[in-house]
């Protein structure tokens, strides 16, 4: 017998070492001969990393599809891994060593800090895969594969090698982002972008020669509004240390305001007065000219809008700091830098880069300085020379124009420290050659996004995509496979024997090589893991099984980072997609729909939830929220809802098996007779028709919808309250039956539920046993439901009660009949037929419907309420059951006050103040309270509707 009640945390880790003690989760378990493989690769997390809500929803997602297509016989296999996260791991093994007072990196030296990063990976790394177990993952355990594994790193190697052979990698120095505490280049994912308090400072850059010039500004309709000589001209900017790096200034070729010194001279206004730096005033369409002056200073080794600009018109790029973000000081002094940077102007011959990037033009007093202390530095200099733009205060003073405002500014994710775009060597992969035929991919309709708005998103990083920066500046990592010989030349090969041989081939002898120090960013490995995993380079079976993959799940944010890259290497190496399918999940979002982050406070733990709701729980909530293209707004109101769901299910089967209901050996559905029976087996049938449906479109909350629906309503409410006249009856023939297909639908729910709430379904197929008939196996192999019948006949009878009876009871709500009031049903206008089913069903309509006496007429009576159903009129006199006169005044204060409620709203979400800069999430809860609203008046309005009815 069940217990009383179901205890998910005792149940839970029981069912999951059962699992796996089974072999259940292995690739190819219980598929049949011949079936088609379905593989998915789970997104690999960080080993540092911890279970969050966005890998709650990716990986139920998952399991959803694998535990589904494993029941429908195909030869699955979900393959997990982790991903060794150079920066996050390196970081906090770093931390560690500093807690403990142990030597810090630095002081290990590269090769045994990497040990104790392997130390601390054995020992605490991983954790989130335990936590995968928990949420209910069946992964395939036993093939775990890990980014710097020596199979996955044989691949990485040989990767690199070919492209690099290909002409497909290459090393060169171009601006990237530059993390001053770790010292690498950082890809865009690590940088967050926030809005800070900062400051707009306004600066004269005199023009050469003392010229000068007339500045005039126009109205629409070209009248003079402004007009003043000026020997100079006006730029604004956040960061005037970048200014001492100036290489140009740039104004858009259509602003009559420059046309008159567009090619002439203009002076960096910082610096030893005897070596000022003239720059050129060029065009370009960049500048706004509606934007502040529309004129702009041009730093292209420390902007990454001005390097484009300074590429395009061959302005020399000066880098101005060193690896930890301070000016730089190193090269020779300052006045010989200017000298030479002012001649690249007066020859208009540019240096190759690396003589550029020699020439250091910080002024000799700032140099070793923080770029913070540097930028305080210059605004005193400037503003001491007079050479600030200035405006007048409150007093008629003149005071340099300082405007306060918030900024967006780019600091790393981890490290927390405002990111400097700094041009540096890197290693670079020819991203724009190899997105071609991934983009053809798409467009060709190989590979296909769910939504497929998503695909307007790949298309427009992919067609306007980068060289990538695959190095990184850290050690913890497959380190770049290059050696460099004594004059630098650099040999590209798998193994330093291989790079040996071609150097002595080189030079004609064996010479001492140098390894390249830096390591491959995190996403080259990654972009391998379709077919790496899979034993590639090598020609495994599970590669010729497995790969291409089926489908991928992940989040819209990794599209650029992870899903571009796992195309474009999986068409370059494996000549195919790596995808069928490429479903993106949305952002699980609080209550309010505000993003979850540590500084709001505001982040909702998998885990904590498990532990109160179990996982099943959680499971079926973010199922049932995972709308394509919407954002989740999690609530735990909404988890603890779906574990009631649960409770419904477990108190339904004890409820059963109280009555009898067990498992029947051999019984066959189609066997029954009586219409609740072939009901039933008609909705399970159709619900688990809906269900697949479902889940093959990635309509995930359609298929939790249609469950939920099918197993509360139609089942525990409906099927199991009409079958209990039955198993209170003397019909021994109907109440074997009927047992029999209670514990028949009983068990085609916990299929159809499984891939949904595996650990209850799983726990109740084996307990159920108990009473009857023992499960053929574990639920998890269980074959996939499919229709057993269609009775057009039965369901349509059975459908009509039900319907009949909510509808009463609806009417019986609206009009605020008390509970304990029987009324009278009236069908006017009944057909044979109707009239046939209301003899068979009085019992139960009497019972259900809490009525009084059931009628027919020719008519509908006076001075009663009224639906339809079917052909017929459904009333329901009410005259004398409730005060009329009473319910026409509360509804009548209720519609006053549901239209004033949204009359408020309406107004405010009028008012364009309001949408513009009320955050997001208030907004949209505006307008879901509107409709929340807009439904309840229509509703109430519909019994106001039945009052006049009555009279």
């Amino acid at each position: 017998m069940l217990d009383k009640t179901y205890d998910a945390a005792s149940v839970e880790p029981r069912i999951y070492e059962t699992w796996e003690k089974a072999g259940a989760f292995k690739a190819g378990a219980g598929a049949q001969e011949g079936a088609p493989a379905y593989s998915i690769v789970i997104p690999p997390p960080n080993v540092t990393g911890s279970l969050h809500m966005g890998h709650a929803l990716n990986n139920t997602l998952q399991d959803i599809l694998v535990r589904f297509e494993r029941m429908r016989g195909k030869d699955v296999l979900w393959q997990p891994g982790m991903d060794h996260a150079g920066i996050a791991t390196q970081m906090v093994v770093e931390r560690q060593l500093m807690e403990r007072q142990e030597p810090g990196r630095r002081d290990l030296g590269r090769e045994k800090f990497v040990e104790k990063i392997w130390s601390w990976k054995d020992e605490s790394g991983g954790m989130i895969f335990n936590q995968l177990k928990r949420l209910g993952a069946s992964c395939d355990w036993s093939r775990e594969r890990f980014t710097m594994d020596e199979g996955l790193s044989r691949a990485v190697r040989k990767v690199f090698v070919q492209l690099y052979k290909d002409g497909l990698i290459y090393r060169g120095k171009r601006l990237v982002n530059w993390d001053p505490k770790f010292e690498t280049a950082i890809s865009d994912l690590e940088v967050e972008n926030r809005e800070v308090d900062g400051h707009m400072w306004h600066f004269k850059y005199p023009l050469a020669g003392g010229e000068t010039y007339e500045y005039v500004e126009k109205d629409e309709d070209g009248n003079v509004t402004f007009r003043e000589t000026r020997d100079y001209i006006s730029i604004a900017t956040t960061r005037p240390e970048t200014m001492l790096g100036d290489g140009a200034v740039a104004v858009h070729p259509d602003d009559e305001r420059y046309k008159p010194i567009i090619g002439k001279l203009c002076e960096i206004p910082v610096g030893p007065k005897e070596h000022r730096r003239l720059i050129p005033i060029i065009t370009d369409d960049y500048p706004d000219p509606d934007f502040g002056s529309g004129a702009v200073k041009i730093t292209g080794a420390h902007d990454f809008n001005d390097y484009q600009v300074a590429k395009r018109n061959g302005i020399p790029l000066y880098r101005l700091m060193d690896n930890v973000a301070a000016m730089r000081a190193d090269g020779a002094a300052y006045a010989e830098c200017a000298r030479q940077a002012q001649e690249i102007v007066e020859t208009g011959d540019l240096p190759p880069e690396a003589d550029v990037d020699a020439i250091n033009l910080v002024p000799d007093e700032y140099r070793g300085l923080d770029r913070l202390q540097a930028r305080t530095k210059v605004v005193e200099a400037i503003n001491a020379e007079g050479l600030a733009v200035t405006i007048k205060d409150d007093e008629g003073n003149d005071i340099p124009y300082v405007e306060s405002k918030k900024i967006m500014q780019p600091f790393g994710d981890r490290s927390n420290v405002v990111i400097e775009p700094m041009l540096t060597d890197q290693w670079f992969a020819d991203a724009k050659t190899m997105a071609e035929p991934a983009i053809a991919s798409v467009r060709e309709g190989r590979t296909k996004f769910v939504p497929q708005n998503w695909d307007k998103t790949y298309y427009e990083w992919m067609e306007n995509i980068e060289p990538w920066c695959i190095s990184r500046q850290l050690w913890w990592g497959h380190r770049i496979p290059a050696w460099y010989g004594p004059d630098g030349e650099v040999f590209v090969a798998t193994s330093e024997e291989e790079a040996a041989a071609e150097a002595a081939t080189h030079y004609g002898k064996a010479v001492e090589l140098r390894r390249e120090e830096d390591v491959l960013d995190t996403w080259f490995s990654s972009a391998l893991w379709p077919f790496s995993t899979l034993g590639w380079p090598d020609e495994t079976p599970e590669l010729a099984t497995y790969f291409p993959t089926t489908t991928l799940i992940t989040g819209f944010d990794i599209i650029f980072f992870w899903v571009a890259r796992m195309m474009m290497m999986s068409l370059h190496f494996m000549k195919q997609e790596p995808f069928e399918t490429v479903y993106i999940h949305a952002l699980v979002r609080d209550e309010k729909g505000q993003k979850m982050s540590k500084s709001k406070g505001n982040v909702i733990d998998p885990l904590a939830l498990i532990e109160e709701y179990g996982a099943d729980a959680l499971r079926f909530t973010l199922t049932a929220m995972a709308a394509q293209g919407r954002d989740l707004k999690l609530s735990t109101s909404r988890v603890a809802g779906y574990r009631n769901f649960a409770t419904k299910l477990w108190n339904a089967a004890r409820f059963a098996e109280m009555n009898g209901c067990a498992r029947r050996e051999g019984f066959d559905p189609a066997s029954a007779t009586l219409t609740l029976n072939r009901w039933i087996m008609t909705e399970t049938g159709r619900c688990a028709e809906e269900v697949t449906a479902a889940i093959e479109g990635y309509r995930f909350n359609d298929a939790a919808a249609s469950v939920y629906r099918f197993v509360w309503n139609t089942f525990c409410d409906w099927y199991l309250e009409l079958a209990k006249p039955v198993f209170n009856g003397g019909d021994e023939a109907a109440k074997a039956e009927t047992r029999a297909t209670a514990a028949w639908a009983i068990d085609e729910i916990l299929k159809i539920l499984h891939p949904f709430m595996p650990f209850l379904t799983e726990e109740l197929w084996e307990r159920l046993g108990d009473e009857g008939a023992q499960a053929d196996g574990l639920l998890m192999q269980a074959s996939w439901p499919k229709a057993e019948m269609e009775d057009e006949a039965a369901a349509g009878e059975i459908n009509w009660l039900v319907t009949l009876i909510s509808e009463i009871r609806s009417v019986r709500a609206e009009m605020n009949v008390p509970a304990g009031a029987k009324v009278s049903v009236v069908l006017a206008e009944a057909n044979e037929e109707t009239r046939a089913r209301l003899k068979t069903h009085e019992a139960a309509i009497l019972r259900l419907a809490r009525a009084e006496k059931i009628e027919t007429a020719d008519e509908a009576p006076s001075g009663s309420a009224q639906i339809i159903v079917g052909e017929a009129t459904v009333c329901l006199p009410l005259a004398g059951v409730i005060d009329l006169g009473a319910e026409r005044a509360r509804l009548g204060k209720e519609v006053s006050k549901l239209e004033g409620e949204i009359a408020r709203i309406e107004k405010k979400l009028a008012n364009p103040k309001f949408v513009e800069k009320a955050p997001e999430d208030v907004v949209d809860g505006e307008r879901e309270k509107k409709a929340e609203l807009g439904e309840r008046l229509d509703k109430v309005k519909v019994a106001v509707g039945r009052l006049a009815e009555i009279g």
